[in-house]
């Protein structure tokens, strides 16, 4: 298996080619189709070339010889410190994603240690993530639980 490494600039259209996998399927859990145009792409190319130079985010992937077969975003949110999180410090976790033809390999596995190890390193406790029902099982299996609070969302 190849090495989890962290992205760099020349990485982002590939890491945009693998977030537009990411909303395949989308409008079938209710989102709707999406708008038409694909001015996203720039836009999100942008926000990622952004966010590597951002030390409160981290981008992983994983190489394959056509290009990058797996990535995951993290990033460290500060809060107000609770009892629950005494020091405010929360990781999310999005974007992770393997291309189709490098499925069932371990991938998402190893980005997702990865990113785990990474906000250890931080100090960071708490770490949440949106999960579909096809990456439920393994983030299950690294010790994700659903969280206490109901989460919502507004849609403009």
């Amino acid at each position: 298996m190849s090495l989890v490494r962290s992205a760099t600039d020349a990485d982002i259209p590939e890491l945009v080619r693998l977030r537009a996998l990411l909303f395949d399927g989308l409008s079938a859990r209710g989102w709707g189709a999406p708008p038409p145009g694909d001015g996203w792409r720039r836009t999100c190319a942008e926000a990622l070339r952004e966010r590597l130079a951002d030390d409160m985010t981290r981008i992983l992937v994983l190489d394959e010889e056509t290009g990058l077969a797996a990535c995951g975003m993290g990033v460290v949110d500060l809060r107000l410190p609770g009892p629950y999180n005494p020091t405010g410090l929360i990781g999310h976790v999005y974007g992770v994603v393997t291309d189709p033809a490098f499925r069932r390999r371990g991938h998402s596995r190893s980005i997702m240690e990865g990113l785990l190890a990474w906000f250890a390193e931080r100090g960071v406790s708490r770490v949440d993530l949106n999960a579909t029902a096809d990456g439920e099982p393994l983030y299950r299996s690294l010790g994700f639980t659903e969280h206490p609070e109901p989460m919502l969302s507004r849609k403009r």
